[in-house]
C-alpha cells in the first residue's frame, strides 16, 4: 500500500472519486484513456471498486464512533461507581475502625487496587457482603449507607460490567472494520496507481488535463 504522508484517507478517497467521475464525464480525457484500454467498462470497474472502498471507509467510521461512544458510557459509569465506593469505603472504615474482622470481610483493609479487574472485585465484595449481612447493614446505615443505597450500588456494578462488555464488543467490531477498510483501500490504491500512470501517458500532450483527475501539474 503506497504511503500517503501528505493526505488523510478521506482526502485520498475524495481525490479518487473526482478522478473517476471526470475520467468518465470529461470527453477529452475519456477518449484519450479509452485508446489505452481504460474505456467506459474499465472505468466502471474502477468506480465499483471505489464504491466498495467508500462503503468500507464509512462502515469503519461508524464503528469507530460507536466504540468511542460505548467507551465514554463505560468510563462515566465507572467514574460514578468509583466516587460512590470511595465515599462508602471511608465511611465503613470509620464505622468499623476497631473491627478488623468486618474490615477484612468488606475488603477495606490495606490499599485499594488500581488495576481495573482487581479494583472491581474489591468493590463487588464490599457491596455483596454488606447486602448479605444484616448486622453490617444496620451499622452502615448510621452513616446513610442504607439497604437501598447498597442495592443501587450493586446495580451500578452490573451496569459498569455490561457497559465494559459493550465497549469490548464495539472495539472488536471496530478493529475488524479497520482491517476491512485497510484491505479495500490497498486494493483501490493499487488500481488507481495504474490508472494515474496510464492517464499520464494518455494525456502526455495535454498535461493540464491531469488536474481534472486531481493531480497537480506544474505550469
Amino acid at each position: 500500500m503506497p504511503t500517503r504522508p501528505r493526505f488523510s484517507e478521506s482526502e485520498i478517497i475524495e481525490q479518487y472519486r473526482v478522478s473517476l467521475d471526470n475520467a468518465e464525464k470529461q470527453t477529452e480525457i475519456a477518449s484519450a484513456l479509452a485508446e489505452l484500454g481504460y474505456d467506459a467498462e474499465t472505468i466502471a470497474q474502477g468506480k465499483a471498486l471505489f464504491n466498495k472502498t467508500r462503503a468500507a471507509y464509512d462502515a469503519n467510521k461508524i464503528e469507530d464512533d460507536e466504540t468511542a461512544e460505548s467507551y465514554q458510557k463505560w468510563a462515566n459509569l465507572r467514574a460514578n461507581l468509583a466516587d460512590r465506593y470511595a465515599l462508602d469505603r471511608k465511611k465503613a472504615k470509620v464505622i468499623f475502625r476497631n473491627d478488623e474482622v468486618t474490615k477484612e470481610k468488606l475488603a477495606i483493609l490495606g490499599t485499594l487496587p488500581k488495576a481495573y479487574v482487581r479494583w472491581l472485585e474489591t468493590v463487588k465484595k464490599f457491596y455483596s457482603v454488606a447486602l448479605n449481612d444484616d448486622e453490617i447493614q444496620s451499622k452502615l446505615a448510621r452513616l446513610k449507607i442504607t439497604p437501598e443505597h447498597l442495592t443501587e450500588s450493586n446495580q451500578l456494578i452490573a451496569d459498569v460490567e455490561n457497559a465494559r462488555a459493550d465497549y469490548l464488543r464495539e472495539l472488536g467490531e471496530s478493529q475488524d472494520a479497520t482491517k476491512a477498510k485497510d484491505a479495500a483501500l490497498a486494493e483501490m490504491d493499487d488500481w488507481m496507481r495504474d490508472f494515474y500512470a496510464v492517464a499520464k501517458i494518455a494525456l502526455d500532450d495535454r498535461p493540464q488535463l491531469m488536474e481534472a483527475l486531481g493531480k497537480f501539474v506544474r505550469s
